[in-house]
């Protein structure tokens, strides 16, 4: 099981805070993960994570879409983030 939290503008559009899944076989990294909650749950959730610039933490640290995730990981999806 993991822990998905979303931020900002990608909670918005899912309408959702956080949820806690088993991860499916085949799934094995962020990248991973993000395809397949695209494919499987459609349309809104393409547009929310189909972003190139989404940053992504597990853990509370910041990491890659490479990185391999493991069970009990706290994964975190922002949006791209400007300043000024």
């Amino acid at each position: 099981m993991i822990k998905i939290v979303y931020f900002a503008s990608i909670r918005e559009q899912l309408g959702l805070a956080d949820e806690s899944l088993e991860i499916p076989s085949g799934v094995s990294s962020i990248a991973d993960l993000s395809s397949w909650l695209q494919r499987e749950r459609g349309q809104k959730w393409s547009s929310a994570l189909g972003n190139i610039s989404t940053l992504y933490a597990v853990n509370q640290e910041m990491v890659n879409a490479q990185h391999l995730l493991q069970t009990g990981d706290e994964v975190a999806f922002f949006p791209p983030v400007t300043g000024g």
